[in-house]
């Protein structure tokens, strides 16, 4: 399914929409296109794209590509989405202690809906973190190591 989403290949790629994209939240999918999560997760996106095409951009990152933005954002598990807006990256509060990304794939097209609706209407108050409008239990969850503590 990700061959209907637009691919980012490259570090100036991604800086190009993120700087680029304005007035919608730019949603990011880092992972790899032959994992079965991840296509799981395309699939999502795709049918979400042509009625999220007012608030939101979407694009797909393949993380062996740009490693360096698979390291700043800490990208140890795929598929995990990150979500920015006029270039700010946008935290959301899940439940969790990491607010920086989504990790996984989300449950519903309804669920993907309703948290990049809730993103849009707080970017556009100023508000840099939201909290999720997803039940919990749609959440996935993953144990965060902490390396050195």
């Amino acid at each position: 399914m990700s061959l209907f989403l637009p691919k980012l290949s490259s570090k100036e790629e991604v800086d190009g929409a993120i700087k680029g994209v304005a007035e919608k939240v730019l949603v990011l999918r880092f992972g790899r296109d032959e994992d079965s999560s991840c296509l799981q997760l395309d699939e999502i996106l795709s049918k979400t794209a042509h009625n999220l095409s007012n608030m939101a951009s979407i694009y797909i990152v393949d993380v062996d590509k740009v490693p360096v933005y698979t390291r700043y954002f800490d990208i140890s598990y795929i598929p995990s989405t990150v979500f920015f807006f006029n270039g700010q990256h946008m935290k959301v509060d899940y439940g969790s202690p990491d607010h920086t990304k989504f990790v996984g794939s989300f449950k519903t097209k309804e669920d993907f809906l309703d948290l990049v609706e809730v993103i849009y209407r707080g970017a556009m108050r100023g508000k840099m973190m939201i909290k999720s409008p997803i039940d919990p239990q749609n959440i996935p969850k993953f144990d965060l190591l902490y390396h050195g503590i």
